[in-house]
């Protein structure tokens, strides 16, 4: 697909809401196929991947997204497609070497089988992408759910940017790599998750808190993966609610 085609495309379908997007497999797919496949070469020799996807007009801030655990599935891409209707350069990016999950055992293997010196690698190389592409002026953020959410907060204290999204992610890092952040954080967090639980937060509360940097925590009556429609667990309501301020916060800080 011609980078027209993919920009009518998203022109096709900009009229409709994210959560109708993600409702329905066809449009997602659809969204999905809008985005442009890049590539680059680390400086460690790695051929990494994302795709991309662009605003109406530009240069404009960007957003660099990690996926969940099942990898970068049409879900992903169809939430970068928004970001770049809501105004931004939306490079989502692969962690999995192009490998998708669609069982909770196949997921489980591509995410213990994640060389962490690897991930960070494949990170800091597209934050330095983006920050050395024309088409993006202004600043960066991220933002990843679940095992992407974790990722998030290691790609801005090993890249800082200036906003950090996590969404139910691993949020175990010492005080002196939150030092590093350059931006302030935003979390999305479920009550009756058994596994970012409140003592998980709570230590990351505080460890923020002494390394001085800013973050709001902001806590749902849900389980795990509330903001995903394919999940069992889905909460319309508090992943409306929690899209609306992941886009206040970008906008306040990029």
């Amino acid at each position: 697909m011609t980078r027209l085609a993919r920009r009518s495309l998203l022109t096709g379908i900009a009229g409709l809401p994210l959560a109708a997007l993600l409702a329905d497999s066809r449009l997602a797919r659809a969204a999905a196929a809008a985005l442009e496949d890049v590539k680059l070469t680390t400086p460690r020799g790695r051929e990494v991947s994302a795709a991309l996807a662009l605003p109406a007009a530009g240069p404009a801030p960007a957003i660099l997204l990690v996926h969940e655990w099942w990898g970068l599935n049409d879900q992903i891409k169809t939430v970068a497609a928004e970001f770049a209707k809501q105004g931004y350069v939306a490079l989502a990016v692969d962690l999995y070497g192009g490998k998708v999950a669609t069982t909770p055992d196949g997921a489980r293997g591509h995410m213990q089988a994640v060389v962490a010196d690897e991930a960070r690698d494949t990170l800091e190389s597209w934050v330095a992408w983006l920050r050395g592409d024309a088409r993006v002026a202004g600043g960066i953020g991220t933002v990843g759910w679940c095992f992407g959410g974790g990722w998030s907060l290691s790609a801005s204290t090993a890249s800082p940017v200036e906003a950090t999204v996590i969404y139910y992610g691993r949020v175990t890092h010492p005080v002196e790599e939150l030092q590093r952040l350059k931006g302030p954080v935003l979390g999305h967090f479920a009550t009756r998750d058994t596994w970012i639980n409140a003592e998980m937060v709570g230590a990351f509360e505080a460890a923020m808190k002494a390394a001085g940097k800013p973050l709001a925590a902001h806590w749902y009556e849900a389980d795990h993966a509330f903001a995903n429609p394919s999940s069992g667990r889905y909460e319309a309501a508090d992943a409306q609610l929690s899209w609306q301020r992941t886009l206040d916060f970008f906008k306040a800080n990029l």
